[in-house]
């Protein structure tokens, strides 16, 4: 059976953390398509086209993804992309109980699709997107949290 899964987020911008769960996802699922969300509820730093070419960059020789952008209910865009398996990320306790309330409205919304939560590894455990776009406002090096092109990308928009 092929399953394919999605790996949803704004990825404002995709740090190592989220490239550590896409190669995890991709060694269980035969397809793992890496959505990009266009949230009207966020002000993103870059734009939906940049954030996916970012991710596409980043993600260059995972054989098994694909990279794309949706701006409609999840569960929708999977069942348009076959998708089964919703993969998110649980950095720590504080993650929780709002990736529960997401699970709990996906399961009610289309119950045939799956939730599963991955931890990346113990070294990113700590990384988002809002802290690395904040030190690098601030200046600071972002080498160790993000794709060498995401940090120029970075860094020209911090300017």
């Amino acid at each position: 059976m092929d399953t394919t899964a999605i790996y949803p987020g704004t990825f404002d911008p995709l740090t190592n953390g989220h490239s550590d769960l896409v190669q995890r996802a991709a060694q269980l699922f035969e397809r793992v398509i890496v959505a990009v969300a266009t949230n009207p509820g966020k002000a993103p730093c870059f734009s939906a086209d940049e954030r996916i070419e970012l991710a596409r960059i980043a993600l260059n020789g995972i054989d098994n993804i694909e990279v794309c952008g949706f701006n409609q209910l999840l569960v929708e865009f999977a069942r348009e992309h076959q998708a089964s398996v919703i993969v998110r990320g649980l950095r720590a306790v504080s993650d929780f109980e709002y990736e529960f309330q997401l699970a709990g409205m996906n399961r009610k919304l289309a119950a045939d699709i799956e939730t599963l939560f991955l931890m990346p590894s113990e070294k990113y455990a700590y990384l988002s997107s809002s802290l690395v776009r904040e030190v690098a406002a601030l200046g600071g090096d972002v080498s160790e949290f993000v794709h060498p092109e995401i940090k120029t990308a970075l860094c020209h928009k911090m300017r």
